[in-house]
């Protein structure tokens, strides 16, 4: 006998056994969860776009520090407090700042999630099926009702023939599913074109993702450096190092010892300008050699580099970004040994190219063998040069420039005489004089002159310094970015697929063909539904309709009147 255990009377009947989820899923995985699915949706997506294009914009007018550091300082000294600020939020080095990053990395996880259901969804809608025919087709938008001479099945035959490019099938029906009369079967015929559409836009995004990965390997194995070259045809840059440049901005993965071999030098720089002084033209005239050996220089190819049109080597990008003059000095020791220097001027006026700069000469060797007495006689330079000089002030000392083409050289100068610090292994700005060496009395100024091509001034222990006249400088700049060609593609894919996902529509078409009793006749329902709303059918349905269970025997008027852009 076996013992059953009952409820006392009046007791509730015992439910399902119902337990609370455990702690880490209420707590940790449904949150995450809700996030990743936030985080995927295509409008977050959007935002993120949004939210890159608008993080841009201080890269875009604000100084960055990666291109010209000292603007960017000049830039915080002048700002004060606020530029202090600025600088510590990273507005100053915008494209590498960790905000910048993370919404870059979150608007490619968001479009990975986004569009890998998205694209397993389109692949499993393009092998399934035409959707069957509703039941009640009057109740669709767009909705005729013809009687045509003929079977059902004859009747779905032309149909079909006629919706070339679309995807159909032909479906017989028995009578007892009601829509037809007893003993005769019902003809039901499914078409569906505008599959690209949903293609177009997948390959829109997926080009967008494609684009922003061939970015981020640009900036991670791109470099690019910047050097200023005199144009005489004797100063060459070889790429084989990092410190052949005055300025380089290297990727993260690029160490400097593995850049494309070549090497190049200017020989000519010709500059034409607007009567306005604005720059019409530059055109440099480049010998290059592609390889470790650079060999003989005059055995070098030759090109032409002019803005917008650089230079293609070894995978690199040679540019030209500005130019000015070099002026050429030339420093008579009093034991009779000369120097002579080329050194690039950087222009103050644009418009005039009022040029600056500082030129420093070390005395010759054994001529001062006390290394104490020799850094008291070193040379320096400091001034202006005017490419077309104009006199001013009250006694005509003052220079300007009137034009930017040099029609009358002159360099208005400052001669020191002293230690110019070149020996104190510190490095100095190229186009300005140590301050400090003048304020302590270690560099003594000896003369003011102004200096047409062929003067010399003299000065007190029987040196003179003489102005030889001008070379044009350029600024080059070398780039190399390995994901250049991915970027194109995936900009022109980008344009592909947006221009499919709004030319093509998507829409569908029923046919059901239902035969009159006792006659061979059929009555024919047509009714057309689009997918979206601004894939409309047009005007002219019923006509269209009209076409395709016509009796043309070849059907070319319904072919080509059901397959314009308005179907």
């Amino acid at each position: 006998m076996t013992d059953v255990a009952h409820a006392p009377a009046g007791a509730p009947a015992p439910g399902p056994d119902v337990r609370k989820p455990h702690w880490a899923k209420r707590r940790v995985l449904w949150p995450l969860r809700n996030l990743w699915r936030s985080l995927t949706s295509m409008r977050t997506a959007l935002v993120l776009l949004f939210l890159l294009a608008l993080a841009a914009i201080p890269g875009a007018l604000l100084p960055q520090r990666e291109l010209n550091e000292q603007k960017t300082l000049q830039y915080i000294a002048d700002h004060g407090t606020l530029g202090e600020w600025m600088d510590r939020v990273q507005l100053f080095d915008v494209f590498s700042s960790a905000w910048f990053t993370a919404i870059y990395v979150l608007l490619f996880v968001s479009l990975v999630g986004c569009l890998t259901p998205r694209m397993i969804e389109h692949v499993r809608t393009l092998r399934a099926k035409p959707v069957a025919a509703p039941r009640n087709l009057s109740r669709l938008p767009r909705h005729v009702e013809h009687t045509v001479d003929g079977t059902p099945e004859e009747i779905a035959d032309r149909i079909n023939g006629r919706l070339r490019g679309w995807r159909r099938i032909v479906v017989t029906r028995p009578s007892s599913d009601g829509l037809g009369s007893d003993g005769a079967g019902v003809v039901e015929v499914s078409a569906e074109k505008g599959y690209l559409r949903e293609f177009g836009n997948l390959v829109f995004h997926f080009a967008l993702l494609a684009l922003l990965v061939a970015i981020a390997v640009g900036k991670l194995y791109g470099y690019e450096g910047t050097r200023s070259l005199v144009a005489d045809g004797e100063q060459s840059l070889c790429n084989n190092s990092t410190a052949v440049y005055d300025s380089f901005r290297a990727g993260s993965l690029v160490d400097g010892t593995d850049l494309s071999p070549f090497c190049f030098r200017i020989d000519k720089f010709s500059a034409t300008f607007l009567p306005s002084g604005q720059p019409d033209m530059y055109d440099a005239t480049v010998r290059y050699s592609e390889g470790p050996h650079p060999g003989d220089p005059a055995t070098w190819n030759t090109a032409s580099v002019r803005v917008n049109e650089p230079l293609r080597i070894a995978g690199d990008r040679v540019y030209v970004l500005g130019n000015g003059f070099a002026p050429t000095f030339t420093v008579t020791f009093p034991g009779g040994e000369t120097r002579t220097q080329t050194v690039p001027f950087v222009p103050d006026e644009l418009s005039t190219m009022m040029s600056s700069g500082a030129v420093r000469f070390d005395t010759p060797a054994g001529l001062y063998p006390d290394e104490d007495v020799r850094r008291k006689n070193q040379i320096a330079i400091e001034g202006l040069f005017a490419p077309t000089a104009n006199f001013t002030g009250a006694h005509g000392g003052l220079v300007t420039s009137s034009s930017p083409v040099p029609n009358n050289p002159v360099v208005a100068i400052d001669i020191y005489k002293g230690d110019t610090g070149l020996d104190t292994g510190r490095p100095q700005n190229a186009y300005q004089l140590d301050r400090q060496l003048i304020e302590q009395g270690r560099l003594v100024k000896q003369a003011r002159v102004n200096l047409g091509v062929g003067q010399s001034a003299p000065l007190a222990d029987g040196s003179s310094v003489r102005f030889d006249g001008y070379q044009r400088w350029v600024s080059v700049q070398v780039s190399h970015d390995p994901a250049q060609n991915w970027v194109l593609v995936s900009a022109i894919a980008m344009l592909g697929g947006l221009l499919v996902s709004l030319l093509v529509r998507r829409r569908r078409i029923w046919a059901r063909l239902v035969p009159v009793p006792g006659e061979r006749r059929t009555v024919v329902e047509i009714a057309g539904l689009a997918r979206t709303d601004q894939a409309g059918w047009g005007e002219g349905f019923a006509e269209q309709a009209a076409d395709l269970v016509s009796e043309n025997p070849d059907g070319t008027t319904a072919a080509r009147r059901f397959r314009p852009r308005r179907l």
